[in-house]
């Protein structure tokens, strides 16, 4: 349980990283980062969980219809997936807006791409700062 709970908070915090410098670095999105992390952030944490819940839910089942359907999308299903959960981040909440066109094409590769890097290096971030804990406390 404390495993799942853990892969659970980095998948979130990989999705909250994924948003946040997708907007920051491209200005993909309609989020005014500091105002929304800063005087809103409650919109924006809704706006995160629905859309790691999304994906979360989203790329199993695409992965499973890709697979029995087309093999060839099977590679594609994390963009796919991705750009759904933000369709549905977008609708269901307040704290998450795309800036046009190009946060449209822009914005579903970059959160995929980043989400993908933050949820590979941050467990390893995280391990090496548990193991210097460690060290310290022998």
């Amino acid at each position: 349980m404390i495993r799942f709970l853990i892969r659970a908070g980095i998948f979130l915090l990989a999705a909250a990283v994924g948003i946040l410098l997708t907007d920051w670095i491209f200005g993909a999105f309609d989020l005014e980062t500091f105002n929304v992390v800063w005087s809103e952030p409650l919109g924006f944490v809704v706006a995160v969980l629905v859309f790691a819940l999304a994906q979360a839910i989203l790329s199993p089942f695409l992965a499973k219809a890709a697979q029995n359907n087309a093999p060839a999308l099977v590679g594609a299903v994390g963009l796919l997936s991705t750009f759904v959960a933000l369709i549905l981040a977008v609708l269901l909440t307040d704290g998450l807006e795309v800036a046009g066109a190009a946060g449209w094409i822009l914005g579903p590769v970059v959160v995929w791409l980043v989400g993908m890097l933050a949820a590979f290096l941050l467990p390893l971030v995280l391990l090496k700062k548990g193991v210097e804990r460690v060290r310290e406390n022998d």
